[in-house]
């Protein structure tokens, strides 16, 4: 396995690669500043790469576009988790088609977890021949290099590179947002959850310095940003093989004490992971979000073992029950996987049963979905997807009735809140520091700019409020 915390700069020839892109761009489309768009799916991580995307496109003086039928170059950054998020992708790839006929000079092109599994390269490859580029997570930083190539040969080009374990800063970056930022902090998995692609479309884990992630976060800091989210795959699982001996509780407090009026968040923690040290920097840190992301995914012990999930329903459980001792605001959040393969009705109640004990403020549930090369997609399955969506229904009842408490008991408070954009007219939506939602009325002005706000109505996940001025 390759060392997983080797960093290097971006290769000097991916800048030279950018410098030269500037005459191919010019030549292919008449024009200094050819338009752009990308379109991301998935999480937080691959919006992350997204804006690197973006940030190497300016840089060879391309506009960024959100008009699809008007740019030069159509990218697709594309996420392998679920099913349903591949069929978006081929569904949509396959409406650019008349697009490219109408345009030849048009490129388009694929990226992301995706394109790293081999099955996937080779049905765009069949299939989309129209799709000129293809490239995987592993192969990013070499993005300048692809797109020449793509450009000059007249070539489709397709690159899936094996992980080197190397991370690359000082990759150019557009960030999306100009007041809440994502920070990724490592990148890959170790985990090899059983039900899980992330591992082999993302790689090992691999840690940045902490001296690079505490003087960006300052950066942003001074760039005027409010709220930084640390990425990685598992949170909790940052430092390990690195000489520095800085762990995640440790690069957390370091980023929360850079000076500044600021929110810090995080995700996502595993719970095998999660340490009391690490709930105590949360509670003892003004700054940081009372808010805990901890997937538990299923409240079968039976289940979580053939998840491989190394650790049992009593142990997440005492680490609920020592966050909210210690953080008496904690928002806790999960992520649940409904129908895993051979999940029993017994099993199925454990889940339930969980729910009620923690009274979770949200939950993001999934019905299992296979994945191709992990061990789950190998197991027996008697259920259907009916039996599936009908336990999925049951649970969304249940986690409605506690959100619903939740939220009334919010009624009548007084919180700071973070306004995030306009929900409609008249009508902004807020964020508190725990990430419940508040609709309060308000000039667009206001947006990315704290605020004072009443609680005033709870619906079953938002709230409604009222500014104080």
């Amino acid at each position: 396995m390759p060392d997983k915390n080797t960093t290097e700069l971006l290769p000097k020839e991916q800048e030279e690669y950018i410098d030269r892109l500037s005459d191919v761009l010019l030549y292919r489309y008449g024009t200094e500043h050819p338009k752009a768009f990308i379109h991301t799916y998935g999480c937080q991580q691959n919006v992350a790469d997204s804006e690197k995307l973006k940030g190497m496109l300016k840089k060879a003086g391309c506009e960024l576009t959100d008009d699809k039928e008007a740019a030069d170059i159509i990218i697709f950054n594309t996420c392998a988790v679920r099913e349903h998020a591949e069929d978006r992708v081929f569904g949509n790839v396959g409406a650019l088609k008349a697009l490219k006929r109408r345009r030849p000079s048009l490129l388009i092109a694929l990226c992301g977890c995706m394109m790293e599994q081999e099955h996937i390269a080779e049905k765009i490859y069949r299939s989309f021949p129209y799709v000129g580029l293809v490239f995987g997570t592993h192969v990013i930083h070499r993005f300048p290099e692809l797109l020449f190539n793509a450009l000059t040969t007249g070539k489709r080009c397709i690159e899936r590179g094996a992980d080197d374990g190397k991370i690359y800063e000082g990759i150019p970056l557009h960030r999306d947002g100009s007041f809440k930022g994502w920070l990724p902090v490592m990148y890959g998995c170790d985990n090899f959850c059983t039900y899980c692609i992330v591992p082999y479309v993302r790689g090992r884990e691999r840690s940045r310095n902490p001296e690079i992630i505490i003087e960006e976060a300052r950066s942003m800091i001074n760039a005027g940003y409010k709220e930084i989210t640390l990425l990685g795959q598992n949170v909790n699982s940052y430092g390990k093989g690195m000489e520095e001996g800085v762990r995640f509780p440790q690069l957390l407090k370091g980023v929360a004490d850079i000076e500044g009026d600021f929110w810090l968040s995080f995700m996502t923690s595993h719970p095998k992971d999660a340490s009391r040290e690490l709930i105590d920097v949360i509670a003892d840190n003004a700054k940081i979000s009372p808010h805990l992301h901890l997937p538990f995914q299923s409240g079968s012990d039976r289940i979580l073992k053939l998840m491989n999930r190394h650790y049992d329903a009593e142990k997440y459980l005492d680490i609920v029950s020592y966050a909210k001792k210690r953080i008496p605001d904690l928002e806790l959040t999960s992520d649940v996987i409904v129908g895993f393969p051979g999940e029993t009705e017994e099993d199925f109640q454990c889940t339930l049963d969980l729910i009620e004990k923690v009274g979770f403020t949200s939950l993001f549930t999934f019905i299992y979905s296979p994945r191709v090369g992990t061990p789950a997609a190998r197991l027996d399955d008697p259920y259907t997807h009916e039996d599936k969506a009908e336990r999925m229904g049951r649970l969304l009842r249940l986690q409605e009735q506690i959100s619903a408490g939740r939220t009334a008991a919010m009624v009548g408070k007084r919180m700071r809140v973070l306004i995030e954009e306009q929900a409609r007219e008249g009508v902004l939506n807020a964020r508190t520091h725990g990430g419940v939602v508040v609709e309060v009325q308000g000039d667009p002005s206001l947006i990315g700019s704290f605020a004072e706000a009443e609680v005033t109505e709870a619906r079953n996940f938002i709230l409604r409020g009222k500014l104080i001025r």
